[in-house]
């Protein structure tokens, strides 16, 4: 697992950044419509020039498994992250049972709060799709929680779209059943509130990151991991 995150990575240069400011994890998008979009040859050569130990997170949105497993392997990807949402358009979805065929690649779940009800619980609908999956044969080994969106959006503006999810709401759900990161508009001034208002110990960035969409910002990735870091060990609570 992971504690810090640096989605969206579109380039050899920025992938060695990240590495170098200290983050577990770079995300490579493979989301057809994003700005962040990388060819299987343009992300094999960015996972060639990573140090070892860097986890490879391969972004994707419903691609069927076969398609996501072939570039897993031709990229070397350490996990593959399924973005889609959880009902709708096969082209924008993720079903449950896709955890299973992705075997032996971990899978990391994009998450969504539910609309405030009458239920206190807004992450029921997550909890649900975790639950199916396990059935189907494998769960997630990670939730990603993410902004919401609205109905019609398109798989491009699924992620990355700067949009903050509500800390205190996540705080006060039950948590989920697998380990849950923090995504969704964090930024270095933002990422040290969010970690200790959502109680979460894993966080997720790319938009926040940038000096423009797909290249990220040196001062900007080493100030998000810093404070990153800082407000987890003040939290006290260990990593997931």
């Amino acid at each position: 697992m992971f504690q810090v995150k640096i989605c969206g990575v579109t380039s050899i240069e920025d992938a060695r950044l990240v590495a170098d400011c200290g983050a577990d994890a770079i995300g490579l998008n493979f989301i057809a419509g994003s700005s962040r979009c990388l060819t299987v040859e343009q992300a094999a050569a960015i996972t060639a020039g990573l140090p070892d130990g860097i986890i490879k997170v391969g972004v994707f949105v419903g691609r069927p498994a076969d398609e996501m497993l072939a570039i897993a392997d031709r990229v070397g990807l350490t996990m593959i992250q399924l973005h889609g949402i959880f009902d709708g358009p096969p082209d924008i979805s993720d079903p449950p049972w896709r955890c299973d065929e992705l075997w032996p690649y971990p899978v990391i779940r994009a998450v969504r709060l539910d609309e405030p009800s009458d239920d206190p619980d807004r992450l029921a609908t997550a909890r649900q799709w975790i639950d199916a999956a396990a059935a189907c044969g494998k769960q997630p080994v990670m939730a990603l929680l993410d902004a919401g969106v609205s109905r019609g959006t398109t798989a491009g503006r699924l992620g990355g779209t700067g949009h903050t999810v509500d800390w205190g709401a996540v705080a006060e759900s039950p948590a989920l059943q697998v380990p849950t990161t923090l995504a969704g508009g964090l930024t270095p001034e933002n990422v040290a509130a969010a970690i200790l208002a959502s109680g979460l110990t894993a966080v997720d960035t790319a938009s926040g990151v940038e000096s423009e969409p797909g290249r990220k910002d040196r001062g900007r990735v080493r100030r998000f991991v810093a404070a990153a870091r800082a407000a987890l060990a003040v939290s006290g609570r260990p990593p997931d």
